[in-house]
Parts: C-alpha cells; structure tokens; sequence
C-alpha cells in the first residue's frame, strides 16, 4: 500500500487514508477543523497497525477494538472515542467502496457510546455578569464586548463567529449570515444588544487605529486580533477565557458555553424547539432536544405550578 505524505504538512498517511480526507473535504463539505481532527486520529490508528505489520487493507475487527479500548485505557473522554471511532469507521468504509479493502472489520465492532449530558449552561444572571465585564483602555474592549454579545445573541459557534465579514451584517434588519458545518448558510438574529455592540466596535477609533497600523489588514473581517488579521478561534476563545477569569467564571467557560447558554435560555422562555433548531443550525431536531432536558428540582416545580391538584393534600383512602 502506498504512503504519502499529508497534504498539511504533517504525519505521513496511506493512499486511501488522504483519498478519504479529501472526499470529506471536497464531496462533503467537511470544515478545515473537522478535516484536522480526523488526521490526528487516522495517523494513531495507522501508527497502531503497522506495530502489528498491517493496514487499512487487512485491519482485523480485533485489532479495530483493540485500539478503542486503548483509548479507553488512556484515559480519553467518551466522545474522543467516538470521534476516533468515526474516523476508523468512515476510512474503512471508503476503502471497501474504492477497492482499496476487500472488507470493513469495523462492522463486527460495536459503536462507543457517549453520555448524553446536560450541556452546562450558565445562568442569566451569570452571563450578564460576562456580558458586562469587557472595560479598560484597551481600542480592543469594544471588540471584546461586540463578541461576546454575538455569541450569546446568535449561539454561533466560535468558528462561525469569527468568519463573519462586515458583508454579512445587515446591522438595520439586526441579522447575521453565518457559514455553519457543511457549508450552510443560515441567517441569525443579532438582537438589540447585539447590533449595538457591533455598530460600536464598527466605529470604534480602535479598530481603526489597528488595521491602519497593520502590515496585511483584514477589513473585511468583522472581528480582528491586535495586528489587524482575522481573529482565530483560539484568539476569541483566549477572550472568553480573559473576561471570564474577570467575573470568577472562567472555569465554568468553553468555547461553546455561550452557545449553550442562548439556547437553553430561549427555550426555557418558551422559544419553539424547531426555532432553536434553525438558529443553531442542527440538521436534527434531535440534536436540539438535548437542551429541553430538565432537572428533577424543575420538573418538581412546573408540576406544582401548574398541575390542578398538585397543591391539594392526598385523599384519605377510601373506607376510611
């Protein structure tokens, strides 16, 4: 079987292995993060094949198994599992369908399975804490209170947020286009906090005293770092964590807490689920009802508040 080296520079993968990366990339659309995570995870695994002189062509289901109960061993979250698992799955698959493999052991391998827990989303008056937090001197605070309001107002993603050009704000209808997971476009209400935010940081003499300053500025961009470039992911999640620490929340923060947050809140204020579906851009509604799950304590309390009997001592029994 032929190794080439991969296209990003990095550890070396089979032919079938960068053909498969590229049928993700081209034929589905997969995000440049998505195609990076997958690599990681098909070095390990080729890497734990070739300890036993094998690969992709004659994996065996054991060996398949083997290397996920590794992961296990190591300590490695249900989910990262998972997402190995996924990446194992869908490159044997692509193998057999492209003649590479005459079979897929991954069919007599059972699928890990991940927790479905509650996502953990902070509470109202703790993002306001957040939302309030950005002050100072600096010409970026007013970039850092725009993101921040974006994210909590949208639930875009960070990745989603950061890709925003200033084309795909209609600051007067107070919406947002935003470029999700396969390349779908969705528009997302910005709200009044949110559009006001943003028309500030627009005009903030801040950014432009950083994008004249900059060697290869990014105008476009809705949301730049300090040297005028398009701001990263890991830069906005450096701001979340920056602001949190502010408010004593950093260790309840991630980069998805404020997407979290949106989306629990608005349903919790009667928001329809297919509503919250189509802001978050989820393909199933199944993805969504994760956040209408609710604890015992609240359970309790709606059933108390709106049960007709729920307040009523229990009858005697009868005969008594």
């Amino acid at each position: 079987m032929a190794v080439v080296e991969g296209r990003t520079g990095g550890a070396p993968l089979s032919q079938p292995a960068e053909e498969f990366l590229s049928y993700l990339t081209v034929e589905r659309g997969r995000r440049p993060n998505t195609i990076a995570a997958y690599r990681r995870d098909l070095v390990d695994y080729e890497a734990f094949l070739a300890r036993f002189g094998h690969g992709v062509r004659d994996a065996s289901a054991e060996e398949v198994g083997q290397y996920l109960d590794g992961l296990r061993s190591a300590g490695c979250r249900p989910a990262t599992v998972a997402r190995h698992a996924a990446a194992v799955r869908g490159l044997h698959r692509f193998a057999v369908a492209e003649g590479y493999a005459p079979a897929d052991p991954t069919r007599l391998v059972g699928r890990p399975r991940v927790p479905s827990g509650l996502p953990k989303a902070l509470s109202e008056e703790e993002v306001a804490r957040l939302l309030a937090a950005p002050s100072g001197d600096s010409p970026l605070v007013a970039r850092d209170r725009a993101l921040l309001e974006v994210l909590y107002a949208t639930g875009a993603r960070i990745s989603e947020a950061v890709g925003l050009d200033r084309a795909d704000l209609d600051l007067e209808g107070s919406w947002a286009r935003v470029l999700g997971k396969g390349n779908r476009e969705r528009l997302v209400p910005l709200g009044r906090y949110g559009t006001e935010a943003l028309e500030a940081w627009l005009a903030s003499p801040g950014r432009e005293v950083v994008l004249a300053r900059a060697r290869r500025a990014e105008p476009r961009a809705v949301f730049v770092n300090a040297r005028g470039g398009r701001l990263s992911r890991q830069g906005a999640w450096g701001i979340l964590e920056h602001w949190g620490r502010r408010v004593g929340l950093a260790e309840r923060l991630s980069p998805h807490v404020l997407r979290h947050s949106c989306a629990t809140h608005l349903l919790a204020h009667g928001a329809d689920l297919r509503v919250v579906q189509e802001l978050l851009g989820h393909q199933s509604i199944m993805t969504t009802q994760i956040y209408t799950r609710v604890t015992p304590e609240r359970l309790v309390a709606a059933y108390r508040a709106a049960h007709p009997r729920a307040g009523l001592p229990p009858s005697p029994r009868a005969g008594r």
